[in-house]
């Protein structure tokens, strides 16, 4: 997995940035040299947010078409929730209370779950590259700053609530998956990890105390000095915080203490569908 900002930008400009476009261009040209060394004939490249938003859009999905060698498509807010959703919770059985899974991006949030048998979705413009952008900054964290921030999260999270009334069923009864990178740096943060072990951070338990902890810790740090914890993975030091903040506005919405990280999200959804499972 690389991390390539592909939506650095787009919030403010509504177009893929030039050396975003390259730096992506240049992972997917490695990954079709991975592809070719394991006699990869097919597949599928999926783009969601940030590609979602661009006027630009379709330049990066025909230039990735003709990198990869496979198909390409945008996938709007529902299609990414679902595959995010198959994924997480293929073969998860938590307890009693329904699974809803939080996919925190760049640009976008998703939060979906099966409420009356029914797989219901929503796509928040939040994510922690957007929320950086356009109120936290990237730096040691202003009051000014966070205010404006903690209000734009919330606004998106009550337009979440009110496009999809179902999720108030949610509140106090639903077991929480987190997924993604916010997620994913924050178990190896809270595990101390300097490297990678799928095993302490998949179906770890992250109270809400935990989020605010460090959430409080990184916001005093420049960038530079984030990159120094234990477990902080580099491409992430300047979004982090907005990530958290993100992630305990749901926490609170939804009513919950706690919720699970997992290592499966929206590409295990993806090669789900590509199998047929």
């Amino acid at each position: 997995m690389r991390i390539t900002r592909l939506s650095q930008g787009v919030d403010a400009n509504r177009t893929l940035q030039k050396d975003a476009l390259q730096r992506s261009f240049n992972v997917l040209s490695e990954y079709r040299k991975l592809m070719d060394s394991f006699n990869v004939s097919s597949g599928l490249l999926v783009a969601t947010s940030a590609v979602r938003d661009a006027s630009n859009g379709d330049e990066f999905i025909s230039r990735s078409k003709e990198i990869t060698g496979v198909n390409a498509r945008v996938l709007t807010g529902n299609e990414e929730a679902h595959f995010s959703f198959s994924g997480a919770t293929a073969g998860v059985a938590l307890g009693k209370a329904p699974i809803a899974i939080l996919d925190i991006g760049g640009g976008s949030t998703e939060l979906a779950a099966i409420i009356d048998g029914s797989l219901e979705s929503y796509s928040m413009q939040l994510g922690c590259v957007r929320v950086t952008e356009r109120t936290l900054g990237r730096g040691i964290v202003s009051s000014e700053n966070e205010a404006a921030a903690k209000e734009m999260i919330q606004s998106e999270v009550e337009k979440a609530f009110s496009a999809v009334p179902s999720f108030e069923k949610l509140v106090g009864n639903v077991q929480l998956m987190g997924l993604a990178g916010t997620v994913a740096t924050l178990a190896q943060l809270d595990a101390g990890l300097s490297t990678y072990d799928r095993d302490a951070v998949h179906l770890r338990t992250l109270s809400r105390e935990v989020v605010e902890k460090w959430y409080e810790t990184l916001k005093v740090l420049a960038p530079e000095e984030r990159l120094s914890l234990a477990g902080m993975v580099p491409g992430r030091e300047d979004v982090m915080a907005s990530g958290l903040l993100i992630l305990g506005a749901v926490m609170d919405r939804l009513g919950v203490n706690q919720l699970v990280s997992s290592e499966n999200d929206i590409l295990d959804g993806v090669v789900a569908s590509l199998l047929g499972a």
